[in-house]
């Protein structure tokens, strides 16, 4: 079941790439006591999470901030080394945007907002959505109704939401 607004938001462990390799982050200090965005992908440099999602988040950085928004995180299911590059190609870390990945689904599957398509090689990936956050607690939870399109949870959209 697709989690609700006025539910806590599951705080799973995500991963992101280091010095070092694959390191672990705990999602809890990045929400607890702030206001957060945040935004998932089905895939990194997928064509709409690429050329319309994530650019959408880009661009409304300033504008989020002015609505008081501690941070803005992007989550895919996609491992961390191309949840790393996908950071560099769209400069979205020199935005002001965390790029996470939720390599387990564990934050993901905790939504209720999985899916998979294996004939492309998605398996459990994340539905498109954008939400709001304020103290680990959903305010705003938009997902896409149509298969390929960025409206309902682009950045201008969540925007005019909270």
């Amino acid at each position: 079941m697709t989690i609700s607004v006025g539910e806590s938001l599951p705080k799973p462990t995500m991963m992101r790439l280091g010095d070092n390799g694959p390191e672990p982050v705990e999602l809890a200090p990045y929400i607890d006591g702030k206001k957060v965005v945040l935004f998932g992908v089905p895939g990194a440099f997928s064509t709409t999470c690429d050329q319309a999602h994530m650019p959408s988040f880009i661009r409304n950085v300033d504008a989020f901030k002015a609505k008081g928004v501690d941070e803005i995180i992007c989550i895919a299911t996609n491992d961390p080394w191309v949840m790393a590059a996908w950071d560099k190609a769209t400069g979205a870390g020199d935005a002001g945007i965390t790029v996470l990945s939720d390599a387990s689904a564990a934050l993901t599957k905790g939504m209720g907002i999985e899916f998979s398509a294996p004939v492309v090689g998605f398996n459990d990936r994340c539905r498109r959505f954008a939400a709001f956050i304020d103290n680990g607690v959903v305010k705003v939870l938009q997902e896409e109704v149509e298969k390929g399109v960025c409206d309902l949870t682009a950045g201008e959209a969540l925007l005019d939401a909270i």
